[in-house]
């Protein structure tokens, strides 16, 4: 990005140089802002992949640059770039920008689909000696989102290609389609202890999937629960699984939560309720360890 040393720039211009410049300089200094130091931001940086579910992935330092105990994985990288996507609506339009200027001097955004195909709109080059010529990307194109991630390419307009062949392939013989939606009611689950004897239950988010294109798809839901559910319970605490099939075929699973608040009912009815449970627990106990035997 070509900083002064001791100068000063907004976080939004910073971003920028991140981004569209891939400067070393303006991420150090974005990590040394936000941690004090980039060993303290490279501290959240992994916290943060880890809490994503990025298995493959450990950090070392807020750039890039090689180092051995430095890596990722393209699904890990394509997993950060949904988080990206969905999260980051203040700052993503940053990852279309094709130029940005800073101490009089322009630079170009490295990723060539910007100029080629308006459906792209990010996100990331990167390049080093050691990982070769990656690139993830995202396209929308009639509604439908698909990101990409190529790693180790071995050249830049080699990364670009087989950037642009897996997105043909993925629009083509993919569709992305909404088959619950986030607070619906999917079912009303009996409730213990409460002052109501049912509570709904259901999905805090769309349950999107993008899948195989195939008309004659059968979609069944499942739905399991972990165990009785007793008041007092809070909107959005998990109680079980929502899993999808085609057949036998397992399409995807999300999270059952309660979607409203439910309050414990009279002591007379706690009291029942707690009996109930206790005989219904055992004799259910005893039936399972008699099937065993």
């Amino acid at each position: 990005m070509f900083l002064k040393p001791g100068s000063s720039a907004s976080v939004h211009d910073l971003l920028s140089g991140v981004i569209i410049d891939s400067g070393n300089d303006a991420s150090v200094a974005l990590a040394e802002h936000i941690a004090g130091s980039e060993a303290g931001f490279v501290g959240m940086m992994n916290s943060t992949a880890s809490t994503l579910g990025m298995l493959n992935t450990h950090f070392m330092n807020s750039t890039g640059l090689p180092d051995p105990e430095h890596y990722s994985s393209a699904r890990d990288m394509a997993t950060l770039a949904r988080k990206v996507i969905n999260e980051g609506t203040t700052y993503y339009p940053l990852y279309a920008k094709k130029t940005f200027i800073w101490n009089g001097i322009q630079q170009s955004n490295r990723n060539a689909l910007l100029w080629r195909n308006s459906t792209y709109d990010g996100l990331k080059t990167g390049h080093t000696e050691a990982a070769g010529y990656c690139l993830v990307a995202s396209s929308q194109r009639d509604g439908q989102r698909l990101i990409s991630a190529v790693l180790g390419a071995s050249s830049a307009h080699k990364r670009t290609a087989e950037t642009e062949k897996l997105m043909g392939y993925g629009f083509r013989f993919y569709a992305t389609q909404t088959y619950k939606k986030g607070g619906e009611v999917l079912s009303q689950v009996a409730l213990w202890k409460g002052i109501q004897p049912y509570v709904n239950v259901g999905l805090l988010e769309d349950m999107t999937l993008t899948l195989p294109k195939n008309k004659n798809r059968d979609v069944e839901m499942r739905l399991a629960f972990d165990g009785p559910i007793e008041a007092p319970i809070t909107v959005g605490t998990v109680v079980g699984r929502l899993d999808l099939f085609d057949a036998e075929h397992k399409l995807g699973s999300r999270p059952l939560v309660v979607l409203v608040d439910a309050e414990q009912g009279h002591w007379w009815r706690r009291w029942w309720d707690t009996v109930h449970l206790f005989f219904t627990q055992t004799v259910r106990s005893w039936f399972d360890e008699a099937q065993v035997t």
